[in-house]
């Protein structure tokens, strides 16, 4: 008794014929249809937690740049804070700290570029004393690169550790964080 048996065994159509085992080209069709669909509804979600997620990187930003004014100025209080990143920032392997490299902010964020946002500080209220420019006050920004991709608002810190955003993406920074 020599019974065989088929390798792939088939589905019967209404005439008993056997079809092969598989999914049609429409089926297939169908499948990869609705996972276009659920794509499609994912990605608004994905661009609007990115933008949510840079946001959240400036604010925490502007707080390390205020930490670091606070301790460059009690490093060199003849010259009060800094007026730029770079002054806060400075490779280590290039020397000891200086006031024009302080070494004290890394340089991802001393380059003025993080996570979607440009970091800038402007510095006002400025003493001379003894031919010695000092700075008793200064202002963070923090805007999008892309208003609408990147970021929403635009944030605002300052020497008193007050951090504010401009709904509009930009430094006219009037509204309270409520932090």
């Amino acid at each position: 008794m020599n019974r065989t048996f088929p390798i792939c065994r088939g589905r019967r159509d209404a005439q008993g014929n056997q079809q092969p085992n598989g999914f049609t080209l429409m089926e297939l069709l169908i499948v990869i249809a609705i996972i276009l669909i659920l794509m499609l509804m994912a990605i608004p979600t994905i661009g609007s937690l990115k933008k949510k997620a840079n946001e959240t990187s400036a604010i925490n930003s502007v707080q390390v740049i205020f930490k670091a004014e606070m301790q460059y100025e009690s490093t060199y209080p003849s010259n009060g804070y800094a007026c730029t990143l770079t002054a806060l920032g400075g490779d280590p392997n290039s020397g000891a700290p200086s006031a024009t490299s302080a070494q004290i902010l890394q340089s991802d964020l001393s380059s003025s570029f993080k996570s979607g946002y440009i970091f800038t500080i402007a510095c006002k209220d400025k003493v001379t004393v003894n031919s010695t420019d000092r700075y008793n006050s200064y202002t963070i920004t923090a805007i999008p690169q892309t208003v609408g991709k990147t970021g929403d608002r635009g944030f605002c810190g300052d020497q008193a550790g007050t951090i504010r955003f401009d709904p509009a993406g930009g430094s006219n920074c009037t509204q309270s964080l409520g932090q």
